[in-house]
Formats: C-alpha cells, structure tokens, sequence
C-alpha cells in the first residue's frame, strides 16, 4: 500500500493523469470507473482526463478479428500513446491483452475482477423452453467473433449455425433484436457493468464454458519507468485478482495468444492453491484439448506456462499453427 508523507502527495498530484481508452460505452465506463478510484483514494485535487483513441480492431468492422491478423489489435494504438507520453496510462479488458505487453510497458494494478463468465442473450420471441445454449433446435443462429467461443459453442451444440457478429455491445444486442440471430454470446462482465444483464440471460458455467484468459479483469497499463503513475495506481490493485491473472497470462504468453487464438484459461483460488484450467479447440470443435494445474498461489505463472506446455505436448501446437500463420 502506498503511504507518502505530505510532501509526496504534492508530487504525485502536481499535474493532470491523462487516461487512454476507446471511445466505445464499455471501455469509457472502465477508464470511468478507474479515474473514480483513483480520485477517491487521492482527492479531488487529482486531476484526471480521459484521451480516446481509436484502434485498429475499432476501425475495421466488416471482418472476423483472426481475419484481421496480428495481435494487440485493441491495444497497440494506446500503448504507442503511452510510450510517446500522449497518455499516462492505459485501462484495457485484459482478454484484449496479448500474452506479452509492448517493450517499457507494465501493468501497474488489476483491480477486482468482475464475473468471468459467458452470457447466452436470446431472441426476443424465442420460447421459454428453448431460452439456454443446450435447448436451441438444431440450426439456430449463434452470432459470435470469438474463435474460443465458437469451439465451445459447436461441442456442446454441434447443430447450432455459428455467425461472424463483431460491433460493440449495443451493436450486437441491436442485431439480435432485429432478428439477425437466435442466439449471441458476450461477456457477463461488460453487461454487468453497462447494467444490462438480466434474468433472462444465460450465464454458462466455466467449468464447462471456460472464459478467455483475463476476462472480467481491468488491466491498467502504464510505462514501465513512470514511478509517480506507478505509485498512484498501487492502492487500486487486488492481490488475488494479480495472482489468477498472473497464472491465465503466463498460459496465454507460452502459447503466443491473442483475440485470434482459440484458447481459454481461467484460474481460481481456494483454500491456500489456486487451480487453472486451460482450453485450446478447433473452432469446428475438433480438435479440443483441455486440462488443469494445481499449485501454490505463489508459483500461479509457472503452473499457467506449465499447463500451456501440457496441452502442446497433447498436439494443440498444431490448432494455435492455423491461426497465428495468419498473423
């Protein structure tokens, strides 16, 4: 925990702390909700600026992400701003996050994570009995991007027609609405944060529907050599938070992932250890490879690369080859 004197204090606000983010409703409500924290924690007289910047992934629509090509598509803008000193620090969903963060970067603070899960929103007009991912008839329309979700999607419901569906939230519930889809998938934390989630939503199980790695994590990035940023962000950190993240990046680091890969990691503590579980799948469904490791919270990176390095012995190198050849 961060505790100056006085002096230090005067320091660390002397000027404004400029924000990079996206301009989408989501991503301004999570450099919304740090620059709160930040100035509940320092007081008002922290001056704090939110900087949009547009990204790559913001700028081309009409296509899959994996179509795209490379890794960091929303990030690299932003830490381009970050290393250039346009910004001070950054504010990203860390399953937008590559395994390995721009050279002088750093992630400064992972405040408490929000739900992991996946989210199934129904047609309007679907009945009742059909309203979860395993009910929908065969040859219902699902509207994802995400090649993991697309693998989990045709193992447990290999009849289901899965659709490109890229936008930002309120794009693809649009879409939905008029009728495009039966069914779509997105992340339980965004819509919880929006304040959208409902009952009638469809949160699956990550035991069977693993989450990305990182997802429902703030990861808040700053340079590497900036103390004063450094110092200011500290008080928001969330240790445990850190250490499940620490595990599901280091699985995603060993296997050069990205948004253009199909893996899944989600990690958990209880009772002193934490467990990962990790997925690698072919968007068809097959192949699919999947484990877990348990371990000290203290070794969280080493089981996470451990595990990565369980599931390429197991043949997943040849699944991640299809796709980051793209890149």
């Amino acid at each position: 925990m961060v505790t100056p004197s006085p002096t230090d204090d005067a320091a660390l606000l002397d000027k404004p702390l400029r924000i990079g983010t996206r301009g989408s409703k989501l991503a301004l409500w999570q450099a919304e909700h740090v620059r709160d924290r930040l100035i509940e924690r320092w007081g008002e007289a922290l001056r704090v600026e939110l900087v949009i910047i547009s990204t790559k992934g913001d700028q081309i629509q009409d296509r899959p992400l994996y179509k795209i090509g490379g890794k960091g598509l929303f990030v690299n803008a932003i830490e381009e701003a970050i290393a250039d000193g346009r910004v001070d620090l950054a504010v990203h969903s860390m399953k937008d996050l590559p395994g390995s963060l721009a050279p002088g970067m750093i992630l400064a603070c992972t405040p408490p994570r929000e739900d992991p899960r996946d989210t199934v929103l129904f047609r309007a007009d679907l009945p009742p009995e059909q309203r979860s991912l395993a009910a929908l008839p065969a040859g219902s329309r699902i509207g994802t991007t995400s090649l993991r979700r697309s693998a989990l999607c045709r193992r447990l419901h290999p009849g289901a027609e899965i659709l490109p569906l890229r936008g930002n939230v309120q794009t693809r519930m649009a879409r939905l609405e008029a009728g495009d889809f039966d069914a779509i998938l997105l992340a339980a934390a965004g819509l919880r944060r929006l304040e959208i989630l409902s009952d009638e939503m469809e949160l699956l199980d990550p035991e069977v529907f693993c989450p990305a790695a990182g997802q429902g994590i703030l990861a808040v990035e700053c340079r590497e050599t900036d103390e004063r940023v450094r110092r200011l962000l500290e008080p928001l950190g969330d240790p445990d938070t850190t250490i499940v993240a620490a595990a599901e990046r280091a699985f995603l680091a060993r296997l050069d992932g990205g948004c253009q890969v199909p893996m899944g990691a989600y990690a958990t503590l209880a009772d002193g250890e934490i467990e990962i579980r990790g997925i690698i799948g072919d968007p068809s469904g097959r192949p699919f490879f999947s484990g877990r490791k348990c371990g000290s919270p203290e070794n969280a990176a080493a089981l996470g690369r451990e595990l990565a390095e369980t599931l390429l012995g197991l043949g997943a190198d040849r699944v991640i080859e299809r796709f980051v050849s793209r890149a």
